[in-house]
């Protein structure tokens, strides 16, 4: 008799370690968790777009979350994974150092803001897991990185009164 696999509804964050950070991901972004595949380097890319990828007939952009968060880079090893996300359309890997578990969210409290301009870690929030504080990406935002299109149009500031000079 085949054994079925049942998804525990309550469990709603994939925690990822990144430079010995707990992060997770909100398991609903979540396509699939896979060894690193190869990549082809983009000319011109960010230097944390590792490339893309050919994952199941898709080109994917290969995001290095430890370039983003301007860390060291270490070799692959046989933990590395990658785990591919999806954000409306858009398909993209974050290349992390292990994933550990699928856990369920306590409270999610607000990001810190970090430094001035962009906030290169793109946190939507930290929960708490195991007595310990795990940062949750923003997948929405890391999406906006990987693809400039999906930046929603109302963020765009729009002019209702000139600019003084232009009467």
């Amino acid at each position: 008799m085949e054994r079925q696999r049942r998804k525990d509804p309550s469990k709603n964050l994939v925690e990822c370690i990144v430079d010995e950070v707990r992060y997770a991901v909100t398991i609903a972004a979540v396509r699939e968790i896979v060894n690193p595949l190869a990549t082809v380097p983009l000319p011109s890319a960010p230097p944390w777009i590792a490339g893309v990828a050919d994952y199941r007939d898709e080109v994917v952009a290969v995001v290095d979350l430890r370039t983003r968060f301007g860390l060291r880079k270490t070799q692959v090893t046989p933990r590395t994974k990658w785990v591919v996300v999806q954000h409306e359309e858009v398909s993209f890997a974050l290349v992390v150092d292990s994933v550990t578990e699928v856990f369920r969210s306590g409270d999610v409290r607000p990001a810190p803001a970090l430094a001035d301009g962009e906030d290169v870690r793109s946190l939507g929030g930290v929960t708490t897991h195991d007595q310990a504080m795990v940062f949750i990406l923003d997948v929405a935002r890391l999406a906006e990185i990987v693809d400039p299109r999906l930046v929603d149009d109302a963020e765009v500031p729009s002019r209702t009164h000139p600019p003084p000079g232009d009467t």
